[in-house]
């Protein structure tokens, strides 16, 4: 099943969950940078939200805005009765920490999955293992092999892929990962993820198992002006999610599904 397929599939399945609802979850967007990206993910998530019935609200603040302040501000969205969940999106203004920001939010409003006490999956990992569970991989005993070792993306998912229930072998590969040993592990991956923010780092140099899967998370402006993946299309694999239109609609739904469940446990 191709991911826009998928996606549109659980947005059905979402909005048919919010009628029966007694009142419509409602999200907020704190948006504090002048991010072009950033400005394009949060016109897709508040799309998102008005098509399964959620309501969404975006703040936008000054990207000049105080450290202090926007804590205060997500202090008072912890506080606010009216508010299932909401997300700080990143990246923030150098000057704030977003370390700190993370935290200050309250974990059962924590719909991007980011504090270290939050009962949610952070979205990224938590889109990619549900759809590759909808397409019937079986992920018990494979070789997952994880490019990028980010808080966001490669670390939360390679303890999800080798906790109880997922039960793969797990490599994590950075920086330091020599090239032999990269190309040896990428040789015998049955699940490829891809997430160092660089065109190419997965190319046809390298010999992969015909029945492997990789998940491309990277988006990279290239000189051409288009998007491309951190890996370069058409590799010889079963699988390989495309770039645009993959990954980020994942984490986008996984958003959703959490926006959802937070406003079933309130």
């Amino acid at each position: 099943m191709e991911i826009k397929e998928y996606v549109a599939l659980r947005k059905e399945e979402l909005k048919k969950e919010i009628a029966a609802m007694a009142r419509k979850p409602k999200l907020v967007i704190v948006k504090a940078n002048e991010n072009p990206a950033s400005a394009s993910y949060v016109k897709g998530k508040m799309k998102d939200a008005a098509e399964i019935g959620a309501d969404a609200e975006l703040l936008e603040l000054s990207s000049s805005i105080s450290e202090e302040d926007l804590l205060k501000k997500v202090d008072e969205l912890n506080n606010d009765p009216t508010v299932d969940g909401f997300i700080v999106q990143l990246p923030l203004p150098r000057h704030i920490d977003e370390e700190k920001v993370k935290l200050a939010v309250n974990p059962k409003k924590d719909v991007d999955g980011f504090h270290a006490l939050t009962t949610f999956l952070p979205c990224t990992p938590k889109g990619i293992v549900d759809y590759l569970a909808a397409n019937d991989f079986k992920f018990a005993g494979k070789n997952a092999v994880i490019l990028g070792r980010s808080n966001i993306v490669g670390k939360p998912l390679a303890r999800i892929l080798s906790s109880k229930g997922y039960d793969c072998n797990v490599t994590l590969l950075h920086s330091r990962t020599s090239e032999e040993d990269k190309a040896f592990y990428l040789a015998h991956a049955d699940l490829i993820i891809a997430a160092v923010g660089k065109i190419g780092v997965l190319d046809a140099s390298y010999k992969y198992k015909e029945d492997a899967v990789i998940v491309d998370v990277g988006i990279n402006r290239g000189e051409d002006g288009l998007l491309h993946g951190d890996a370069l299309p058409n590799l010889p694999v079963r699988l390989q999610t495309p770039v645009p239109g993959g990954v980020g609609l994942l984490t986008r739904i996984s958003l959703m599904e959490n926006l959802v469940l937070a406003t079933k446990n309130k």
